[in-house]
C-alpha cells in the first residue's frame, strides 16, 4: 500500500471517529452519566472517600474477596505476588516439569492422559 493511500485511509477513519464522537457528545444518556459521575466525585471528595470506600460500602462482599482485593491492588499500583514454582516428576518417564502456572502444555497433556489427581500426586516440591 502506498503512503498516499494509507494517509487517505487514515484520514477517512479519523473523520468517521470524529463523527462518532460528535454523536456521543450530543447523546443525552452520556450527558446524564457524566453529570452523575461529576456529582459522585464531588460528593466523595466532600466526605473524603475513595472509590474503594464507596464500593465496600455498597457491596461488602466485593472487599472480602481475595481476587477482588488483588485486582484492586494492581489497579492502584500494588505489586502482584510471584507464583510458587511447582516441580512435577513423571514416575513413568522420569521427565521433570517446572512451572509457575497451570498453563504448561506438557502438564496439561499429562493431566489429560493420567488424570489431574494422579499428576498432582507427582508434585515433588514447591519453591517460592
Amino acid at each position: 500500500m502506498s503512503l498516499l493511500t494509507d494517509f487517505m485511509q487514515k484520514e477517512q477513519e479519523l473523520k468517521k471517529l470524529q463523527e462518532q464522537l460528535e454523536t456521543l457528545r450530543n447523546d443525552d444518556r452520556l450527558k446524564n452519566e457524566l453529570e452523575f459521575k461529576d456529582k459522585l466525585d464531588a460528593l466523595m471528595s466532600e466526605y473524603g472517600k475513595s472509590t474503594r470506600d464507596v464500593i465496600s460500602l455498597l457491596d461488602p462482599k466485593a472487599s472480602q474477596s481475595p481476587a477482588a482485593a488483588s485486582a484492586g491492588e494492581n489497579k492502584s499500583g500494588g505489586v502482584r505476588r510471584k507464583r510458587k514454582l511447582k516441580i512435577y516428576k513423571n514416575p513413568n518417564t522420569g521427565e521433570v516439569i517446572e512451572t509457575r502456572g497451570g498453563n504448561h502444555k506438557q502438564l496439561k497433556e499429562w493431566k489429560e492422559a493420567h488424570g489431574a489427581e494422579t499428576v498432582e500426586a507427582w508434585l515433588e516440591r514447591t519453591e517460592s
